[in-house]
C-alpha cells in the first residue's frame, strides 16, 4: 500500500497459511514473557479463511492507483477481524488517518508531511528535555511542583531549556499567553515522570518491552502528544491505547498520528476537572441505557450506588472497561480484534475529512453532513453506524464500547441480582468476565442491546 512501512513487530519466520491459523500462531505476533504466561488471560480470536482480512484481501481491495474498497474491507473486517501481517495498515484507515479515496502516491505525501511534523514537534521537546529521543525515558520527576530543577535517576541535574524551536505549525505548541505558558509547561514536565512510571507498567508481559528502545518509543510519543495536547496532557490509560500503535508501526510518527487518531475518539473519556471525570459522560450514558434495557437491573445497580454515596446514575464500576477499551479483560491478541471490530462497525466515510476540517465544528456535524441516499454508499459505513443513521439516533453518537458494557450486564443480571449487595460485589463480579469473555460473542450481544435501546427509547 504504497511505503507505508506498516508491518507487526515479532511476525515469527514469515507468512503463515491462513487455514493453518491459531490462536497460538498468533500469539506467536507477540509474544509473552515465558514467565507471564500464566497471568494473562488466554487467546480466543482465531484467524479464519473467509472471515478474517488476510495480507491477500488487502492487496486486493486496492485499485491500481491506490483507491480502496472500503465497503469491502469493513465487510471482512467485521465479519473476522484483521490478520497481524497487515493490521497497522488497516487501523490507519479505519481511525481516520487516511481516506480510503486517496491515491498512493497522495498517501506517502501526506504520510511524509506527518512524519516531517512530527519530527519537528519531538525537536522542540527534545530542546526543553533532551532525554526525549535519546532512546531513554525518566521515571523521577524532573522538576518540582514550583518548576525547579531535580537531580536525574542517575543524580545529575537536568538542564531544561526555555525556549524552544519553531517548527512548520506551532500555533498549539506556543500560546500567545506566556502566564498560561508557563503553566502548561510546567504541568507537561511533571507529567514526564508520570509516563515514564506508566510506560514501565505497560503490556510489561510482552517480549516487545523487554528491550527499553520501544519503551522509549512509547515514552516519546506519549511525551509529544501530551506536549500537543496541552488541555489534557498525559491521564493514566493512555499508555494502554498507546501501546498497541507502537507494536503495529514500525515508523514512530506513524505510530504518533495512529494514537493521535485513536485519541480523537476518546479524548473526551480523559478530560478531567476538580467536579468532573472525563468518562463520567459515557457512565450517564451507559446507566441510561440500562435503565431503559433491564429496568430491575438498573434499580439494583442504584441502590447500591446510593448506599455507597455514590450517584446511582453513574456507573463507576465500569470506569476502567470504557477508559481503556476492555484492555484488562483481554489477552492482547483479542483486544486489538476488539477494537478493530468495533472502529469497523462505527466507521464513517466521513471520518478522514472531518478530522481534516480546520473549522472546528462539533465532529458530529462533520460527520453527518453529508447523509448518504444511495444503497452503495450506505456500505460504506459500518454496521452499527448504519444502524444509527437508519434510526435516526446518528447524532446521538454513542460509542459501541458502551453497549458492550450494558451487553456485559445484562449476562451478568441473574448474578448481579443475587449477589451484589454492595459495590465491592459488584467488581468482583465484572471482574470475573477477565480472560472468560468471548469478544465476536460479546460485541454480537451488544449490537442486540443497541437495537433493544432503540427500539425501547422510540416507544418511550
Amino acid at each position: 500500500m504504497g511505503n507505508s512501512n506498516s508491518s507487526v513487530a515479532f511476525k515469527n519466520g514469515g507468512s503463515r497459511a491462513m487455514k493453518n491459523s491459531s490462536s497460538e500462531e498468533l500469539d506467536t505476533y507477540y509474544p509473552v514473557r515465558p514467565e507471564c504466561l500464566a497471568d494473562v488471560p488466554k487467546t480466543r480470536f482465531k484467524a479464519r479463511v473467509g472471515k478474517t482480512l488476510s495480507e491477500r484481501r488487502w492487496k486486493a481491495a486496492f485499485s491500481k492507483d491506490g483507491y480502496l474498497d472500503i465497503a469491502g474491507v469493513l465487510r471482512r473486517i467485521q465479519r473476522g477481524g484483521i490478520h497481524p501481517s497487515i493490521k497497522g495498515a488497516a487501523w490507519e484507515f479505519l481511525l481516520g488517518c487516511f481516506d480510503p479515496e486517496s491515491t498512493f502516491e497522495e498517501r506517502n505525501q501526506l504520510r511524509q508531511q506527518r512524519r516531517e511534523q512530527y519530527a519537528a514537534w519531538k525537536s522542540e521537546c527534545q530542546k526543553i528535555v533532551p532525554v526525549i529521543g535519546s532512546g531513554k525515558f525518566i521515571t523521577s520527576a524532573i522538576v518540582s511542583n514550583d518548576g525547579q530543577p531535580i537531580a536525574s535517576d542517575d543524580g545529575q541535574p537536568i538542564e531544561c531549556a526555555t525556549s524552544t524551536s519553531n517548527s512548520q505549525d506551532n500555533s498549539d505548541a506556543m500560546p500567545a499567553d506566556n502566564g498560561n505558558f508557563d503553566k502548561k509547561m510546567l504541568q507537561w514536565k511533571l507529567s514526564l515522570h508520570q509516563i515514564g512510571l506508566d510506560v514501565v507498567r505497560t503490556d510489561r508481559t510482552l517480549v516487545f518491552y523487554e528491550n527499553e528502545a520501544n519503551q522509549a518509543k512509547l515514552w516519546d510519543v506519549l511525551a509529544v502528544y501530551a506536549w500537543m495536547d496541552k488541555d489534557i496532557g498525559y491521564v493514566q490509560g493512555m499508555s494502554d491505547i498507546c501501546s498497541p500503535m507502537i507494536i503495529l508501526l514500525e515508523n514512530e510518527a506513524d505510530a504518533y498520528w495512529c494514537f493521535e487518531r485513536a485519541m480523537r475518539r476518546l479524548r473526551e473519556n480523559f478530560k478531567c476537572s476538580t467536579d468532573s471525570i472525563g468518562v463520567q459522560s459515557q457512565l450517564s450514558t451507559l446507566a441510561q441505557i440500562v435503565k431503559t434495557v433491564d429496568p430491575k437491573l438498573h434499580q439494583h445497580l442504584a441502590i447500591i450506588l446510593s448506599a455507597e454515596e455514590l450517584d446511582g446514575g453513574e456507573y463507576l464500576f465500569a470506569f476502567r472497561m470504557l477508559m481503556v477499551l476492555f484492555r484488562r479483560e483481554f489477552s492482547f491478541v483479542d483486544s486489538l480484534y476488539l477494537w478493530e471490530v468495533m472502529w469497523a462497525m462505527e466507521y464513517n466515510p466521513n471520518i478522514y475529512s472531518s478530522y481534516d476540517d480546520k473549522r472546528q465544528p462539533l465532529l458530529s456535524e462533520l460527520l453527518y453532513d453529508d447523509k448518504p441516499n444511495d444503497k452503495h454508499k450506505l456500505k460504506e459505513y459500518g454496521k452499527f453506524e448504519r444502524n444509527n443513521l437508519k434510526t435516526g439516533a446518528a447524532e446521538q453518537n454513542s460509542a459501541l464500547s458502551v453497549f458492550l458494557v450494558a451487553s456485559v450486564l445484562e449476562t451478568k443480571h441473574r448474578r448481579l441480582m443475587k449477589e451484589a449487595k454492595g459495590l465491592d460485589d459488584v467488581v468482583e463480579i465484572l471482574g470475573e468476565i477477565s480472560g472468560n469473555l468471548d469478544a465476536r460473542k460479546a460485541l454480537d450481544e451488544a449490537l442486540k442491546v443497541h437495537k433493544k435501546y432503540l427500539k425501547q427509547a422510540k416507544k418511550s
